[in-house]
């Protein structure tokens, strides 16, 4: 995004109210962040995306202390801090409960069948995190440890949480999943999703190195 500086409170701001306007983070649910040189950007508790303004997003430190506003920081602070520690190349993070991913959550499934090229070069998979209490240590380092490996995550009855190196790349990956299970649900209804084979993938894979 040109006009908008990464790194910034309208940054934050844009991509939060975007998230809302797309049905992916309904009433006060969900939290958003950035990594900036200071520590974190983060939503404050309890606040509508959509409604936010510059005084809903505070300052943190790595350990979830408060540096600058005067609004509680998101009670999920710890989990976001935990994958920054895990992943440099992580810059940006969008945690939400959009209902038609959040489905496969509270069903205890992950998100992994090769239906589509472009969910195979971006994913792969969406591993299950087992459920554990929100905003409690436990959720947060399983779920640092879960992105070791993966840049987005299903967190069992609870929703979904996703990284990148910006906003808008987080925000474009987070649509592109929701895209995924509306056409899941969909091939489902109409009798089954066919999956892609291991030839195709091994092909969709050479294709984008060959880019």
């Amino acid at each position: 995004m040109d006009f908008l500086q990464q790194g910034t409170k309208e940054e934050i701001l844009y991509w939060s109210k975007r998230l809302y306007q797309k049905g992916m983070s309904p009433s006060t649910s969900g939290n958003i962040s950035i990594k900036v040189k200071e520590g974190i950007l983060i939503s404050a508790s309890g606040v509508c995306l959509n409604d936010m303004n510059e005084d809903d997003i505070v300052l943190i430190d790595y350990d979830g202390n408060l540096l600058n506003g005067n609004k509680k920081p998101s009670s999920e602070k710890i989990m976001h801090s935990e994958i920054y520690t895990k992943r440099d190349d992580i810059n940006a993070i969008i945690h939400c409960h959009c209902p038609l991913i959040t489905a496969f959550a509270v069903a205890g499934k992950s998100i992994k069948k090769a239906i589509l090229p472009d969910f195979v070069l971006a994913f792969g998979e969406v591993p299950l995190i087992p459920y554990y209490c929100p905003s409690t240590i436990e959720l947060a380092t399983n779920v640092g440890n879960c992105f070791e490996k993966y840049s987005a995550a299903l967190l069992k009855n609870h929703g979904v949480i996703l990284g990148a190196e910006s906003l808008q790349k987080a925000f474009y990956q987070l649509e592109l999943l929701r895209s995924y299970v509306e056409i899941y649900f969909g091939a489902e209804v109409l009798g089954g999703a066919n999956t892609l084979s291991k030839n195709n993938i091994k092909e969709i894979q050479q294709i984008y190195k060959n880019k």
